[in-house]
């Protein structure tokens, strides 16, 4: 009925006394707000897992939450596996009230997957309830195996400078007929450059190579380098970010199972997107620190290869 419900605060109240309260996550004063018995959060990919634990900690009895597989997220790295957690993929299949104007368009969507990627991925993700790949995603070329093969040969090494909230970031580069292998050995904040240094040699990293870093610390870079590790500063210029991105996409890669940082980086590292729905030729500045390291290997490479690697890379 139209009288139990109050626009002021976005309630509904049923005769019972139970009420419904429709908010928006970015809301911190609801976050923080009155407790609640039941919670429902509607895509929440698209939340924060820090907004979840603020609501979740102020629920009483269940939680629910729903989200189109676009990606894996939060969900998938620190619940899906909780004892206490259930499951469930639903989809079209499983909804008897689908309207048969999407049905169609899903379907339709279905036969469009046979023979374009753009649809296959919309169809499992939409269609199937599977997850896919982001809309925008600027790598693709790229899968993952257990670990680096012991006839891989290190060639390299990249670095990105962080401190509070964001991660200092490395990762080493590898080679084996042809192709290149990513394995993350660094991805921690509150990191001194001491630290570093000390986090490196306990680590027993290989110095045969150079580290490639974030030349826009060259004291950071001197510091380490003092300490004994083996490292340059990455050559940057003019649209840099997009060269390198452009290495990036230029060969086909590996990435280490343990690279947990970087996979999720790669699944969710997109191109903007403008009013119009259109990609623009700029990343968006997020889920980067460890692609980072590895522009800074590849857009500095080619000008020390000769120096610290007895190959062509």
């Amino acid at each position: 009925m139209e009288s139990h419900w109050r626009a002021t605060d976005s309630t509904y109240t049923f005769h019972n006394g139970s009420t419904i309260e429709f908010f928006s996550a970015d809301n911190d004063s609801k976050l923080r707000g009155a407790r609640r018995d039941v919670l429902y959060m509607n895509e929440c990919n698209n939340m924060t897992m820090h907004s979840y634990t603020e609501l979740v900690s102020r629920t009483k009895k269940s939680v629910f939450l729903d989200w189109n597989p676009v990606a894996p997220f939060w969900f998938h790295e620190e619940l899906q596996h909780d004892d206490d957690v259930d499951f469930l993929i639903v989809n079209y299949l499983d909804n008897e009230a689908c309207p048969d104007s999407a049905l169609k368009f899903i379907l339709k969507a279905k036969e469009k997957a046979l023979t374009s990627k753009y649809w296959e991925n919309w169809y499992n993700v939409y269609g199937l309830g599977l997850i896919g790949n982001l809309e925008g995603v600027i790598f693709e070329n790229w899968s993952q195996i257990d670990s680096v093969p012991s006839s891989a040969k290190l060639v390299g090494r990249g670095m990105d400078f962080g401190y509070t909230n964001d991660p200092t970031t490395m990762i080493d580069v590898y080679m084996i007929d042809g192709t290149y292998i990513f394995d993350e050995v660094m991805y921690q904040t509150g990191l001194t450059n001491p630290e570093i240094a000390r986090l490196f040699k306990s680590k027993g990293l290989n110095q045969s190579v150079y580290t490639f870093a974030d030349s826009a610390e060259p004291k950071s870079i001197q510091e380490l380098k003092n300490a004994g590790m083996k490292i340059r500063g990455a050559e940057k210029g003019k649209d840099s970010i997009l060269f390198g991105i452009q290495k990036m996409q230029e060969v086909d890669f590996k990435v280490t199972a343990n690279s947990v940082n970087l996979i999720k980086e790669l699944r969710n590292y997109t191109w903007m997107i403008d009013k119009q729905g259109d990609k623009m030729n700029r990343p968006v500045d997020a889920f980067n620190h460890c692609i980072d390291a590895i522009r800074y290997y590849f857009q500095t490479k080619d000008k020390f290869t000769g120096s610290y690697v007895g190959t062509s890379v």
